[in-house]
């Protein structure tokens, strides 16, 4: 919570949105405050947003019953058309929080520096299995006391080849990476899998079928 997610939709979408048609749905407990900030942000036409009531923890929204997410996309395209980007935002507030691959194709997850540079080498779903990895508001380091090499070299442990961004999405650091990982991500589906030997993997995939990408998640074509 408080890591930068929302932050770093709308600056994707500011930046991508003239290449790819995108869409955005994003999950709140009891607000759809996030859609609201992108729709006053004017990064995509607020058709294009959607905000979904979970009602309660937002990973059970995302994990065990992706049953809202997943008639939010479809009355999404339904009114605007196939999209070939959708964004699945959702809050997190532990390392834990994590996408069913039946919600999405390929996940980000974003931490930031503020929690100390323990945060990556504590593990977890997030941290491990996630397609790509963001440490952001590195420009805060020096204020928190946070060493960013020891959170760097401690993420690359525990990903394998999987890649990690370091970044400050409130400056434009890192924010060109990735965009690129995205923008492959969504044109091509393609991404380096997080293969971890440092924390016992567990299986994690993502069907590859004939529907488009969607990212950051990205959402599969015709899973309910």
């Amino acid at each position: 919570m408080g890591s930068g997610k929302t932050a770093l939709v709308a600056e994707l979408c500011r930046r991508m949105a003239d290449r790819l048609e995108i869409g955005v749905v994003t999950n709140d407990i009891y607000t759809r405050e996030d859609a609201e900030f992108l729709t006053t942000a004017g990064v995509l036409p607020a058709q294009r947003i959607v905000g979904v009531e979970t009602g309660g923890c937002p990973h059970t929204a995302i994990r065990d019953d992706v049953s809202m997410n997943a008639l939010a996309i479809e009355e999404l395209e339904r009114r605007e058309g196939p999209l070939e980007l959708v964004f699945v935002e959702s809050g997190g507030d532990n390392l834990a929080a994590s996408f069913s691959p039946e919600l999405v194709e390929a996940s980000i997850y974003v931490v930031d520096v503020a929690g100390g540079d323990k945060v990556p080498r504590k593990g977890g779903p997030g941290v491990t299995r996630s397609e790509l990895l963001v440490v952001n508001k590195v420009d805060l380091a020096p204020m928190v006391g946070a060493d960013l090499a020891v959170m760097e070299g401690d993420a690359r442990r525990l990903r394998g080849r999987a890649p990690v961004v370091m970044a400050s999405v409130a400056r434009g650091d890192g924010m060109e990476e990735v965009e690129s990982w995205v923008e492959r991500a969504a044109r091509h589906r393609r991404w380096e899998p997080a293969v971890s030997e440092a924390r016992p993997q567990v299986e994690h995939r993502h069907a590859r079928g004939e529907g488009q990408a969607r990212g950051g998640a990205l959402h599969r074509d015709g899973d309910a």
